[in-house]
């Protein structure tokens, strides 16, 4: 595999709605990251992939743009945006814009044309059916819930697609003046000065053009969306298109949010020669996902989370380098969903933090993960602002969950967990802004934020610091960088294990985790020169074992 800059690089996620507020009317803006870019510079970031800045209605919050030139006054001005930029590269880091080309927002000027001559040039920009006699065209079921197909405004029998929500029309790829139009905004931002992009929803743009029914997979009668996925083929003329036009020419990473691919996919999407330069691997965060809705999932399994992590590396060794994550902002925190809530300590988020972070591949981490920032529970379903969360619950009540129960499903897994303001300090709004904030700061926030973190024998923060100095030790990176992954300790129930090995297997480091809240007696036959970082002040060690604490996790050289 060939050495790219971004290899030795740590991205980190911010949601600017909730990062740092500089004006005091309750939301982030470009203004709040600039003036945490240092404490950024300081845990050891190199790359910030910023989630939609982009004018829009935010009925999704920015993943439905109605203007893809322009910033959302929400968030400050384009002046502000090259402020940021020319910060950033002064401190050698690198912007990730959110590319969302799936769908735009209903309020674009293309969809707005669309709507008034659905026969015209501009409908052909979106795909507009008629229907069955004032029904939708199939059975198929929106991301968001409902059906995929809303009715074009004074027509009764013809309809407009979208996987997402109803105001997040689909655009035609088919369409090539569609994809004309992409190329050239993708091309008008990577010209003025970011890195690349995370593509948001990509592999929603090939469609499966036979429109047909399929087999429902819930009780009203319909089919998730993304099942049709599987019907759709050719994707990869889009892809490779979009990559030779756009990516290639600028040298951009490209972060794919890709899913449902196959093994057998990962070479020609983020292979040598593939459409993105890495993608997010998503399984092991979906482990407990057994259905249609959040209401049917399965209790989480350490076991099944580590198998289906580590099994994926020993995949893409000498394939691939993807992007690994904790969390986004489309899960729950990681803490909350990796860790049982009476085991939160610092003991086991760190512990959560070496075993991903130290694997194969760019670490992306999300605002507040360095600092162990959690899920949020809300008294009522009220309170909750993601449309999804707010759809969850609604099919939690129809399949017979009472209140109570419903809102427990929401604070397991509602992408507002992590959509919570930023926890800076003890302060009012944890320090987030002066004025009222945009969304619900999390009660906690005066034992966990940063200024307390910072200031504890035991921070998160300096954890994650050194986690990542350790990552980008040149005398290292033959291994932990460029290396494979070998997992170990498979047989065991609560160890999380695994050797790097350099390129020439002449060199290797181990990651070993007692993942579990009681101490452990390890067999252990490895020899080692160093221990290299350690989440308790001592290591128990004789010949042959090694006798690990609650959660202790230690890298070996």
């Amino acid at each position: 595999m060939k050495k790219q800059w971004w290899h030795n690089k740590v991205a980190y996620q911010i949601y600017p709605k909730s990062f740092y507020d500089t004006n005091g009317d309750g939301i982030g803006d470009l203004k709040g990251i600039t003036a945490k870019l240092d404490y950024l510079k300081e845990l050891g970031v190199d790359i910030l992939w910023i989630c939609p800045i982009f004018t829009s209605p935010m009925v999704d919050q920015g993943y439905d743009i109605s203007d893809y030139y322009s910033i959302n006054p929400c968030f400050g001005t384009m002046e502000d945006f090259d402020e940021l930029l020319e910060e950033t590269k002064k401190r050698e880091m690198h912007i990730l814009m959110d590319l969302v080309v799936n769908h735009c927002s209903d309020q674009h000027e293309w969809f707005q044309k669309a709507m008034k001559d659905p026969e015209g040039e501009y409908a052909k920009y979106f795909y507009i059916m008629d229907g069955n006699d004032g029904n939708p065209p199939n059975n198929w079921r929106a991301e968001f819930g409902g059906s995929c197909w809303e009715k074009v405004p004074g027509y009764e029998n013809k309809f407009y697609f979208h996987t997402f929500a109803k105001e997040q029309p689909d655009l035609n790829w088919e369409n090539r003046a569609v994809r004309e139009e992409v190329y050239k905004m993708v091309n008008w931002w990577l010209e003025k000065g970011i890195s690349g992009f995370r593509i948001d929803a990509i592999i929603n743009i090939k469609k499966d053009l036979t429109w047909e029914s399929l087999p429902p997979d819930c009780e009203d009668g319909t089919v998730c969306v993304f099942e049709t996925n599987k019907r759709a083929h050719g994707i990869g003329e889009f892809l490779g298109e979009l990559r030779d036009r756009c990516f290639q020419p600028h040298n951009a990473l490209t972060v794919g949010e890709v899913f449902n691919t196959t093994p057998e996919q990962l070479e020609e999407f983020i292979g040598e020669n593939g459409y993105f330069s890495t993608m997010f691997e998503f399984e092991h965060c979906l482990t407990t996902y057994t259905g249609a809705h959040w209401c049917d999932n399965s209790p989480f399994e350490f076991k099944k989370w580590r198998d289906v992590v580590l099994n994926n590396q020993v995949y893409v060794n000498d394939l691939a380098f993807e992007a690994n994550i904790i969390e986004n902002h489309d899960q729950s925190r990681g803490v909350s969903y990796f860790i049982p809530e009476e085991d939160y300590s610092f003991e086991s988020v760190t512990a959560l933090a070496t075993v991903m972070l130290l694997l194969k591949g760019i670490p992306f981490l999300y605002q507040g993960q360095e600092i162990g920032m959690r899920n949020c529970r809300f008294d009522s379903v009220e309170m909750y602002e993601d449309i999804s969360t707010l759809e969850q619950y609604k099919q939690a009540v129809l399949k017979g969950h009472d209140n109570r129960s419903a809102l427990e499903v929401c604070y397991q897994y509602s992408r507002d967990n992590a959509r919570t303001p930023m926890q800076w300090s003890g302060e009012k709004n944890a320090g987030f802004t002066t004025g009222t904030p945009w969304f619900h700061v999390n009660p906690n926030y005066k034992e966990i934020n940063v200024k307390a973190d910072l200031s504890s024998t035991k921070s998160v923060f300096r954890f994650y610091r050194e986690l990542i100095a350790l990552r980008k030790k040149p005398e290292y990176e033959d291994i932990l960088i460029e290396g494979n992954t070998n997992p170990i300790y498979m047989e065991e129930d609560f160890v999380f294990a695994y050797e790097r090995i350099s390129a020439n297997r002449n060199e290797k480091i181990i990651v070993i985790s007692n993942y579990q809240n009681t101490k452990f007696k390890l067999r252990f036959e490895h020899s080692f020169e160093d221990v290299l970082l350690n989440n308790y002040d001592s290591l128990e060690y004789e010949t042959g074992f090694l006798f690990l604490e609650p959660y202790q996790t230690i890298v070996f050289k």
